[in-house]
């Protein structure tokens, strides 16, 4: 996701564009029907049997406003909230960092992903920047009915946020996209990233017991969405400004093959083994118009794209704008469908693929 109040001198470096006029009709077009009543449902993962989703209702790069877990049953296509800022929590059992000062008063998720922990439990975590900026932990229960806030990691001091991988061992890697600093600070970071493309972004992983140590091979211009390989030998990384996806080897920290692809967003693996990454390719002005959104959906144009995990070979599976949905920023395939979500916006589009 773009952050609010860029400098305008970054804004006009990377592109133009006006405002556009929001999507208001819920119509499908072709294939691609969308699902409305959901509130920036920015990202999306597909519960174990994938008959629903868990959805990442944001609330802005800082917080600025409340969101929520929803769940999307896909047979009924019905919406369920599933948690909300000061719902409480069992400290009792706590996952993540034994110092978390307890369950959040205020949430706005960003990035979300499931595991199943070495405990048997089934483990969301998620991206949450109101409040404090830190990793929220759930356990998903009665088939993802329910879910259970069990714990938190907060983000060391400049630590800001967009994606997690939560991995089994209780720990995770996160995306950091720039130094997080108040006012003109931030303005400045901004300016470094967006014009003078400075790589300031990475992956860290924070495991139990370790803390926080940085991903050799990840340093990238804007770090966002990530991916780890089955194996768990390799991390994927997506580079929002610095236009490419790379993969990087966990042990050496050696860029194991990378690929160019415009203004990425988050990635996912879909059921049939692929990658799919959501790439925001409309003018950035047009896309940051959507920030401010009061209703509908943002009509940004977008790509999801399909990507071979080994060779990171490309193929453009969906190209969205205007009607019915843009502003894409998660596609999720899940067996013939692929499920798209958007930073900005009161849908997800449902798109049957073609056999």
């Amino acid at each position: 996701m773009r952050a609010r109040g860029w400098l305008v001198a970054a804004l006009l470096a990377l592109g133009c564009g006006g405002r556009s006029e929001p999507v208001i009709s819920c119509d499908p077009v072709g294939a691609a029907r969308p699902l409305c009543g959901f509130h920036n449902p920015e990202d999306l993962v597909a519960l174990p049997g994938g008959t629903s989703l868990l959805v990442s209702e944001y609330g802005g790069l800082s917080g600025e406003h409340p969101g929520a877990i929803a769940r999307l049953d896909l047979a009924s296509e019905a919406r369920t909230v599933l948690y909300r800022g000061g719902d409480g929590g069992d400290v009792r059992t706590s996952w993540g960092d034994p110092a978390c000062p307890g369950a959040p008063k205020e949430f706005a998720p960003h990035g979300i992903d499931l595991v199943r922990r070495d405990d048997g439990a089934l483990a969301l975590l998620a991206v949450n920047h109101a409040g404090r900026e830190s990793i929220e932990y759930f356990e998903v229960e009665d088939g993802g009915a329910r879910l259970a806030w069990r714990g938190c990691v907060v983000a060391p001091e400049r630590g800001w946020w967009n994606e997690v991988v939560a991995t089994s061992d209780g720990g995770f890697y996160a995306s950091q996209m720039l130094p997080k600093r108040s006012g003109v600070g931030q303005l400045v970071e901004l300016f470094r990233a967006a014009v003078l493309h400075r790589a300031e972004g990475y992956a860290m992983r924070w495991s139990p017991g370790a803390g926080f140590h940085p991903v050799p091979g990840t340093e990238v211009v804007f770090a966002n969405g990530l991916a780890l390989s089955p194996d768990g030998r390799s991390l994927y990384v997506n580079s929002s400004l610095g236009d490419g996806l790379r993969r990087v080897s966990l042990a050496s920290g050696e860029v194991e093959a990378q690929v160019a692809l415009p203004a990425l967003d988050n990635l996912a693996w879909g059921s049939d083994g692929m990658l799919y990454a959501a790439s925001l390719t409309a003018p950035l002005l047009e896309v940051q118009a959507c920030n401010d959104l009061a209703r509908g959906a943002c009509p940004a144009r977008f790509e999801i794209v399909r990507v071979d995990p080994r060779t990171l070979a490309t193929e453009v599976l969906y190209r969205g704008g205007g009607a019915p949905m843009g502003g894409g920023t998660v596609g999720l395939r899940v067996g013939d469908e692929l499920f798209i979500g958007s930073f900005a916006g009161d849908r997800v589009l449902r798109v049957a693929l073609k056999q």
